[in-house]
């Protein structure tokens, strides 16, 4: 079997059963998104994701975010329950290749349990060049891209901020970056016979005009369908204000377009948490299912409860290597928060390292996260490996506990904000306090 190019020939996978790039297949195939991908690498001015919202489809939006195990385990369950599914895919709520390591890992496990499952990622294209070659060797048959100008020009309209490394460019200088980064992907994904869509959103009086434009350089790309999307003005996007595209706009894109690439017609802007037939909306089971896998521990047993690093025991206000006690706390439906305390646990003693972290999360095994003020990389990343989530937060515990327990993210009110470990506030070593 060749590892160069993909065919359905050689992996006895049915490309037509994709229901995104087949319209006769989206009635009859369904497709599940797996929300492993919370970060992004690029700030778009229409686009402001949230994680909780039952009531949107559209892309960025889900109940939960999973691990690579969580999300195969919440898979397999559903593939069981809807066999209809022909299709998994990694489509945010970040970009999947802003969380390379959490993307390769679930479609690796993916791959390795449903070989006969499509393998279909969707990203923006700036970080996905250095995984072409192993997206092929697993069979990633279909990739999305969103390229919305073939002008840096307008492209620096419709971007804040384009990451390279850790360093946000603006302007043309990121927005030139990330249309080269894209050309550059098309360009290799196609080298491997992948099957390419791009998704370009139509912004009225910024990139309308020039959209066909860009259709006729991707089909010298070799592109295989367009997806001509309206502008959603999104609350709290720089583009919130923006009015969206009227019919007439958005026919005269895709007839225009079309003259150089076949339109899909038939997108539902999906979330990064979607299930089943492509017009499907999210259900209450769906979601509550979600979030119970994104509970679940390493070992398959759940983490109900959540911890808190507290001096007074209002406040989230320790830093992680410095608790000597942490607040525990579990969930109670019939209570007002959804949640009470449940008891006080000491801190394992300090000086020990690595070994310091894998006792406190064998110490807190039944938590699912630990809220602190400040943390140190290295904890975080032991802690996060043996299922215990750090979150850095600031301000009331019960105002953090009543939004995580619900299943929701933190407002921007109680996300820390940035500063470095070992810094005027912290009296640690800057070395995770261990």
């Amino acid at each position: 079997m060749s590892t160069d190019t993909i065919t359905p020939e050689e992996i006895g996978i049915d490309f037509s059963k994709h229901p995104c790039f087949s319209r006769d297949a989206h009635h009859k195939f369904g497709r599940i998104h797996l929300p492993v991908a919370p970060r992004c690498n690029i700030q778009c001015n229409f686009c402001n994701r949230k994680f909780d919202c039952m009531n949107e489809s559209r892309p960025g939006v889900t109940s939960a975010i999973l691990k690579p195990w969580q999300a195969v385990d919440y898979l397999d369950e559903m593939l069981a329950k809807r066999p209809e599914i022909a299709v998994l895919g990694i489509a945010g709520p970040g970009d999947p290749f802003a969380n390379s390591n959490e993307t390769m890992e679930t479609l690796r496990l993916a791959r390795a349990r449903h070989p006969g499952l499509i393998l279909c990622l969707a990203s923006n294209g700036l970080g996905i060049v250095p995984y072409i070659d192993e997206l092929a060797e697993l069979k990633t048959s279909h990739v999305t891209i969103t390229i919305n100008a073939l002008d840096p020009t307008i492209g620096a309209e419709i971007y804040a901020w384009v990451r390279e490394n850790k360093t946000p460019l603006r302007g043309l200088h990121g927005a030139a970056l990330l249309l080269e980064r894209q050309l550059e992907a098309i360009r290799k994904l196609k080298e491997k016979n992948i099957v390419v869509k791009t998704n370009t959103i139509i912004i009225p009086g910024i990139n309308d005009e020039h959209i066909p434009t860009l259709a006729k350089h991707l089909q010298e790309l070799g592109v295989d369908i367009m997806n001509c999307m309206p502008l959603i003005p999104v609350k709290g996007a720089a583009f919130e204000d923006m009015t969206e595209p009227d019919r007439t706009m958005v026919a005269r894109v895709r007839l225009q377009s079309g003259a150089h690439l076949p339109q899909m017609m038939h997108c539902a802007r999906c979330r990064a948490d979607a299930v089943g037939l492509i017009n499907e909306k999210p259900t209450e089971e769906q979601s509550t299912l979600l979030q119970a896998y994104s509970q679940k521990a390493p070992n398959g047993e759940t983490r109900p409860c959540i911890a808190a690093a507290s001096l007074e025991g209002m406040l989230v206000n320790e830093h992680l290597g410095e608790a000597k006690r942490f607040l525990v706390y579990e969930p109670v439906a019939t209570s007002a928060g959804g949640y009470k305390f449940k008891e006080i646990r000491l801190a394992p003693e300090p000086g020990r390292g690595v070994e310091r972290w894998k006792e406190l999360a064998e110490q807190f095994k039944d938590c699912r996260m630990v809220l602190v003020s400040a943390a140190g990389i290295g904890p975080r990343a032991v802690l996060d490996e043996l299922g215990l989530q750090v979150v850095e937060m600031e301000g009331l515990i019960d105002e953090g506990l009543r939004h995580l327990f619900a299943g929701q993210p933190l407002p921007a009110t109680l996300k820390r904000r940035a500063t470095g470990c070992a810094g005027p506030s912290c009296r640690g070593t800057g070395t995770g306090c261990g």
